[in-house]
């Protein structure tokens, strides 16, 4: 059955940084939908007729659904955790937590809350770190399956520096994934990331199961840790006392690619921004988890310069909100003190089009062309009284979406659609 969704409708087919032609802004737009696909785009009056269920949003604007290009599935209940650095943060509340996802029904139970959280902020897609324990990504990607939901995940891989609880070894890292590449990469619209945790938590011999995953499945996405913090650093280099830097490390072991999502990724050394440029490795941007943990700020115009593609994310539970909005917010602070600007139009195209660019899968999510999923997300400026105040004023596109940059939350998510299918019911 055909649907038109109507509204006010916004999508990117190119980088504002790029190109002033970079946005189509439909001031009575609608989306024509059909077995979770878009079928064509334009003014409301171009593609009314009869026979067709008319789902009408006005005035709130209608865009791509948001990707999370980092987020940790098993974090739900550790979000908001008193205050810590990285490493002790780990290990205070992470790593006992993750221990958890091994008791029977836990996994599907946070599963489903998960996803509801997601969708409840505009989120169609994320690309989400399981637990050590391969029934968490199980899980998670039985409970996006029945949604029809985009799903990018791994079990992380991790053999030391952890409790037992929380560990595998090298083969058993390498069994567990392949099972869950067999049983989930591509089935329907889920995708498997390979997920060494990052380089203190795998001893060389599990890097090497990684980066054997990675040649036995090369359209496979891997995702892992880079530099988010000195005191990192410093440890992990002095696991590997041979590389020439955190970035060898996952170099030596074959794992970058464009397909790989390197989180963080804030203090870099000259050589590492290089060979990211020219292996194609992806950089994650995760402000508030940045901010959270006091671990740095992201260069993301100096990446940019350098030939460096950044993805966006919210890196619950280090980082504080599932929101996007509030991601851009707290990304629009950080790039502020590092000297950098992040524009309205800058900053919806990263948590659209620019993220699924990120993940190598902006013919299927992120914009709103023929053909795409039908991946929506709903927004109201006016959603609170303050933001409601603030929009008397507001005067220009671009105004109103910084007002949803900055004041928005789940609070301004009216509807998320995910592949056509309505996501949110009444209060």
């Amino acid at each position: 059955m055909q649907q038109l969704i109507r509204g006010r409708v916004l999508d990117f087919h190119a980088d504002p940084h790029d190109t002033a032609d970079n946005h189509r802004y439909l001031e009575d737009g609608a989306i024509l939908v059909a077995d979770g696909r878009i079928l064509a785009v334009d003014d409301y009056a171009a593609l009314a007729r009869d026979g067709v269920e008319e789902l009408d949003h006005r005035p709130h604007l209608i865009l791509p659904g948001f990707i999370d290009t980092h987020i940790h599935f098993p974090q739900v209940q550790v979000i908001a955790s008193w205050g810590a650095q990285l490493l002790d943060w780990l290990n205070t509340y992470t790593f006992p937590e993750e221990a958890r996802f091994n008791q029977q029904g836990h996994a599907p139970a946070m599963a489903d809350a998960f996803l509801n959280l997601l969708t409840g902020h505009g989120t169609t897609t994320a690309v989400a770190f399981c637990s050590v324990h391969p029934d968490s990504a199980e899980a998670l990607f039985s409970a996006a399956h029945a949604r029809n939901m985009a799903m990018v995940a791994g079990k992380v891989m991790m053999d030391r520096n952890a409790p037992p609880e929380v560990l595998d070894t090298p083969q058993r890292g390498y069994d567990d994934s392949k099972a869950l590449i067999v049983r989930w990469h591509g089935t329907g619209r889920q995708r498997y990331a390979i997920t060494p945790r990052f380089a203190i938590t795998s001893t060389p011999e599990q890097m090497a199961m990684a980066g054997q995953l990675v040649r036995e499945h090369p359209d496979c996405h891997v995702q892992t840790h880079l530099s988010e913090n000195l005191e990192e650093i410093d440890f992990t280099l002095s696991l590997y006392p041979q590389a020439r830097d955190y970035l060898d490390i996952y170099e030596t072991h074959g794992l970058l690619s464009d397909r790989l999502l390197l989180g963080h990724s804030i203090h870099l050394r000259p050589r590492e921004i290089a060979r990211m440029a020219e292996t194609g490795s992806r950089a994650v941007f995760c402000p508030t988890s940045n901010l959270f943990l006091g671990s740095g700020l992201f260069d993301e115009g100096g990446l940019r310069a350098a030939g460096v593609v950044s993805g966006i994310a919210t890196d619950v539970g280090g980082g504080t909100s599932y929101s996007m909005l509030q991601t851009l917010n707290e990304g629009y602070k950080i790039l502020q003190l590092r000297g950098q600007k992040l524009t309205p139009l800058s900053a919806f195209h990263w948590i659209t089009r620019g993220n699924a660019r990120a993940l190598g899968m902006e013919d299927r999510i992120g914009t709103l062309a023929p053909g795409s999923m039908a991946d929506l997300v709903v927004l109201d400026s006016r959603a609170t009284p303050a933001m409601a105040l603030r929009m008397e004023r507001a005067e220009t596109l671009e105004q109103e979406l910084f007002v949803l940059q900055i004041m928005g939350d789940d609070r301004s998510v009216a509807q998320t659609y995910v592949a056509g299918q309505a996501m949110k019911t009444a209060a």
